[in-house]
């Protein structure tokens, strides 16, 4: 089954669709002007070499997330 998963855990080159944001009301503002919503299609590009930040492709254009917002982002595989 494909259930939705934190958006740290895909592998680069995976895509998903956001299905879920977890991030705290006082951050989540940001994370929607970024173009972060729920049913938006992401692809995730690569990790920092120490894991930190996270690399992603969203509406056209590269967004790096710390690694600990990329964990309250659920996303499902596609």
């Amino acid at each position: 089954m494909n259930d939705p998963q934190p958006l740290s855990s895909l592998t680069p080159g995976s895509r998903g669709v956001v299905t879920e944001i977890l991030v705290p009301v006082e951050h989540r503002a940001r994370i929607l002007e970024m173009g972060l919503l729920v049913g938006t299609p992401i692809e995730l590009v690569r990790f920092a070499p120490l894991g930190d930040p996270v690399e992603i492709r969203v509406r056209g254009y590269n967004l790096s997330l710390r690694k600990h917002e990329a964990d309250q982002i659920r996303v499902r595989k596609s």
